[in-house]
């Protein structure tokens, strides 16, 4: 017996296609069926990776009794949040208001059947324990409550859309009132919140924050503890359990304040812009630690989470055969058995193995609980043999837990996240001129353009062979900002071509032309009850931020005003919202700044031959503000910044918006030049 959700695409809806539960995806079918009956809505929102929303589905949605009370009382509706993040922004944004507190996944959502919420909560049990309710009889309560009060539920329905109208951004500034008062506000609240002792911000559970710490990077030329703020973070993640110091990659967040323990389910949102950072992390401070870190999350994502096709997948889920966390951890008989006795010297030192049980009491989950320079100490040999001895143990324990049975993977591709790791990958692969990288970067941005692109419109998702859905603001503004990456890492035309193409959608199809800035949902897509314009940072950055960031620059780089007045005017209607809440906009901060001062760019032309060593010099330095796009001589049909004349060498124009120097010929003078009174 299947349910409504067989043929869709979203691996989560697919768990679910075998319940009881009489599940449809989110459609007009669903919507109908509620009306024509006067029922109200259960909405259910989740994703693969998700382990309470594993853990909600075996308890209730899998149990024959619990799925005939839902199937009796509501029209069941699941959601995954994944390919309908439109849908999840509303839900939770109303969950909030409702309950007086943060969702989270599941999300467990009643609505009228025009789509309004009256009652809602997150995972529910299902009999009563932990201080919750049992699922059952929150249903039973809910649909009595729909039944007798039905007026109560209208009049809250029409007070809660008003609220839900009033989270938007207030009227915009006058461009006359913009500064850059927002960003040293965000330094300070930043420099407040900051954990001095185990790094990041705020305490348990701790999240990485990687749009906070590229903001501490960005602006660290303004207050130089933002940069050891950022470098301390980074560390102290390389040295936790939230980094997975066998495979690569970075789990979700902490459930501790000192990174120690994570919630195991690996996302490809996080890891792209982790990349991107400890590329960065690398060029400030030439650390091995923050080179290993990027080799070791570059190789898991090529390995596990990029398809033959081209494109990356999604996410690695929590639990494997049902527990949390079980692929990931050990029992030191586990470990002893398999490796020499020197190598289990130094990893038990290492690696926290001589220490109590970390995870339940029982098993080891590994983190960096001594540095290697003690564990050759205490052995009595040199700093390099422990690192050899390190290095052959952690392969035969990698070797060795892949034979273990996997978590699951969410093999969707998504465009948003993809365009996230494609930024990621390629400013590692320019930084560390590992032409792998850029392949594997420039790969799933062809797969993106080719598989997922019907003419000129973006869909949202792809899995089977079938992309379907109407793409959002993130989709476009991270694609065209990924472009921009992959520009500079090997300058195409047609890249720049489809950059260009990005940014018009953005504006044709997304901006508010008469406030500014630019909604989630396209001007065509489906009404629902809000249309978002979300302008801080969330687990991913803000897509108005990567939008008014990446029109600036490319408004400079292709002599567009129409992207800089569309750029200017999203800085205006957020700062009002950045004023009150500085350090929720790090993102739009890093666009604001770019909006009141032109943007930076290198132009070198020659001989392709011998663009590489300048362009590789370049990227050897941390220049966040600064573009690179290195053109051959024989490059034609470029825009007039670009379009500069080539000489028999290498020519280097530094250009701040339009305005570009006179060529220099001398890299180190044109190094000078670029380092020299600039924001570093």
């Amino acid at each position: 017996m299947t349910n409504h959700l067989s043929r869709e695409t979203s691996p989560y809806l697919q768990q679910h296609a075998d319940n009881p539960v009489e599940w449809y995806a989110w459609g007009e079918e669903a919507l109908s069926r509620a009306k024509d009956e006067d029922k109200p809505i259960l909405l259910s929102i989740g994703y693969s990776a998700c382990h309470w929303c594993h853990v909600m589905a075996h308890e209730s949605f899998e149990d024959p009794e619990v799925a005939s009370v839902m199937n009796r009382l509501f029209v069941n509706i699941k959601v995954d949040r994944e390919e309908r993040p439109d849908l999840d922004q509303i839900y939770q944004t109303a969950h909030a208001l409702l309950v007086r507190r943060n969702g989270g996944w599941p999300l467990t959502m009643f609505l009228s059947p025009d789509g309004k919420p009256f009652f809602g909560g997150t995972y529910f049990p299902k009999t009563a324990r932990y201080g919750m309710p049992g699922f059952v009889d929150v249903l039973m309560q809910v649909s009595e409550a729909w039944r007798s009060r039905r007026g109560d539920i209208d009049a809250q329905n029409g007070s809660l859309l008003e609220v839900l109208e009033s989270t938007l951004p207030p009227r915009p500034a006058h461009a006359s009132t913009l500064s850059d008062a927002p960003i040293a506000a965000a330094i300070a609240e930043l420099a407040d919140s900051f954990d001095e002792v185990h790094g990041g911000f705020g305490g348990a559970p701790k999240f990485p924050h990687p749009a906070e710490l590229k903001f501490c990077l960005r602006f660290a030329y303004r207050e130089e503890r933002l940069r050891s703020h950022a470098l301390f973070t980074l560390e102290k993640m390389a040295h936790g359990g939230i980094f997975d110091q066998l495979g690569g990659g970075f789990c979700r967040y902490s459930v501790d304040g000192y990174w120690m323990i994570p919630h195991f389910e690996k996302m490809l949102y996080d890891n792209g812009p982790l990349l991107a950072l400890y590329a960065d992390a690398w060029t400030l401070s030439a650390k091995p630690l923050y080179r290993r870190v990027a080799e070791d999350t570059a190789a898991w994502v090529i390995r596990e989470m990029q398809s033959p096709q081209g494109g990356y997948y999604s996410s690695l889920d929590a639990d494997s055969e049902h527990e949390e966390g079980k692929f990931y951890v050990w029992s030191r008989e586990e470990v002893a058995a398999l490796l020499t006795v020197d190598e289990h010297a130094v990893v038990s030192a290492h690696y926290g193995l001589t220490r109590p049980a970390n995870f339940e009491d029982r098993h080891w989950h590994l983190h960096v609980a001594s540095p290697l320079s003690d564990s050759a100490a205490t052995l009595g040999i040199d700093e390099q043999r422990s690192a050899a001895l390190l290095e052959s143990a952690r392969r035969k324990l990698l070797t060795a837990r892949e034979g273990r049975v996997r978590p699951g993977r969410d093999d969707k591709v998504l465009t948003s996240w993809n365009a996230l790791m494609i930024q990621g990958m390629a400013h590692a692969a320019r930084v560390f001129g590992r032409a792998d990288w850029l392949a594997s970067a420039q790969k799933a941005f062809d797969f993106i353009t080719a598989r997922m692109r019907d003419g000129t419109r973006l869909l949202a998702t792809y899995k089977d062979g079938r992309a379907h859905l109407n793409a959002y603001l993130d989709d476009y503004a991270f694609l065209a900002d990924a472009a921009l990456e992959l520009l500079q890492a090997e300058f195409r035309l047609p890249t720049l071509r489809l950059a260009e193409e990005l940014a018009d959608a953005l504006l044709e199809r997304f901006e508010d032309t008469e406030a500014g800035g630019f909604h989630f949902t396209s001007h065509d897509h489906e009404r629902l009850i809000l249309r978002p314009k979300p302008g801080h940072d969330n687990a991913t950055p803000s897509g108005n931020g990567v939008a008014a960031l990446t029109l600036a620059r490319l408004g400079h780089v292709l002599g567009e005003p129409r992207y800089l007045q569309a750029a200017e005017r999203a800085a205006r209607v957020f700062f009002p919202s950045m004023a009150q809440r500085p350090s929720g906009f790090a993102t739009l901060s890093g666009a604001l700044a770019e909006v009141l001062t032109p943007t930076r760019s290198v132009v070198l032309r020659g001989p392709k031959q011998d663009l590489a060593r300048w362009a590789a010099a370049l990227a050897a330095r941390f220049l966040p503000d600064l573009l690179v796009f290195a053109v051959d001589s024989d490059q034609r049909g470029l825009p007039s910044v670009l379009a500069k004349p080539p000489g028999t060498g290498v020519n280097g124009y530094l250009c701040e918006g339009v305005s570009c120097s006179a060529p220099m010929v001398d890299l180190d003078e044109l190094l000078r030049t670029v380092t020299s009174g600039t924001q570093q």
